[in-house]
């Protein structure tokens, strides 16, 4: 919505763009132009709703403009619509939902379908989102779709508000309000745990790419002497240092592999086999590691629990 009156970002671009070559064809041709889509399923926005809704305070932006919010469905009966037989001709239509609403207003009222009682809105200073947005166009180039990004603070900072009354006029779709579709199904303990787990989800990837990443750093750097000392220990002999070697670089290369999109499936699964083989190595070679006092070989199971976490919500639709 709001590409007719000029684009903003390449994503608007190419929206307005797609819609002059219709313009320009002789086809009949239907242009649907939706605000800020949320439904059932979460993902994209209704996705970012619920996560927000989740912490401890609401969230308000101060320079996100106002949304008319508009149900998938009601954009698919649209669809549906114009795809009959007796339908012919050049429509075009802004799919606004009911209610002009602020950011921090569709939050509370996800917040509020949650189960959760209202808290105090918190501002979220200009840096802090500046780094978000700079995070998530960097998380973008490796590959994943994070609904925070430079082009969506420039749409979002736009807003998306409309009227529904051409829509109704020409479909005789009335479309629902964000209460009443939420209110047509409460929500379960299910959306509680996805609307918790939306932000941590990226803790836990970047938290546990960094973990392993600084592991093989350690191991080819200062911690080297340490690695070696410990395999001749175990009886290693000449080996000693290969291992090392190739243990740092494993680790490297699966922390890597974490970060980059395309790859964290089989990263994930490569580390939780490490894992286990560092246990087993370790038991065998250095037994003793099981009564040290800090625990190294203890502190494994966490690393492992946290790995099949990673692995269960590892993804997006």
């Amino acid at each position: 919505m709001g590409v007719d009156k000029g684009a903003i970002s390449d994503f608007s671009k190419t929206k307005a763009s797609a819609e002059h070559a219709l313009k320009q064809s002789a086809l009949d041709w239907v242009i649907l132009r939706p605000s800020v889509v949320v439904g059932r399923a979460a993902y994209g926005g209704s996705a970012l709703f619920r996560g927000l809704a989740a912490l401890p305070w609401e969230t308000r932006l101060d320079e996100a403009g106002r949304i008319s919010v508009v149900q998938l469905d009601d954009v698919v009966e649209t669809v549906l619509y114009f795809l009959q037989d007796n339908i012919s001709g050049q429509f075009e239509l802004d799919l606004a939902g009911p209610e002009p609403l602020s950011f921090a207003e569709v939050v509370a009222r996800y917040r509020n379908w949650l189960g959760w009682k209202p808290a105090r809105q918190v501002s979220i200073p200009h840096p802090v989102m500046m780094l978000a947005y700079g995070l998530g166009d960097l998380a973008g180039r490796m590959g994943w779709r994070p609904p925070v990004r430079s082009m969506v603070r420039r749409e979002m900072t736009r807003g998306a508000v409309g009227s529904p009354d051409a829509w109704t006029e020409a479909t005789g779709i009335v479309p629902l309000s964000l209460d009443e579709a939420l209110s047509r199904e409460p929500a379960s303990i299910q959306e509680r745990w996805f609307a918790r787990l939306f932000l941590l989800k990226p803790v836990i990837i970047g938290i546990f790419a960094f973990f392993w990443l600084i592991t093989g750093i350690v191991s080819l750097g200062r911690g080297y002497d340490i690695g070696v000392a410990m395999m001749l220990e175990g009886g290693a002999g000449a080996w000693s240092g290969p291992i090392v070697i190739a243990g740092g670089l494993a680790d490297f290369v699966i922390g890597v592999g974490i970060l980059w999109r395309p790859t964290t499936k089989h990263a994930l699964w490569a580390a939780l086999g490490l894992t286990i083989f560092y246990i087993l190595a370790g038991s065998i070679i250095l037994p003793r590691l099981w009564d040290d006092p800090l625990g190294p070989m203890m502190k494994v199971w966490p690393i492992i629990a946290l790995n099949l976490v990673a692995l269960a919500i590892l993804e997006d639709r």
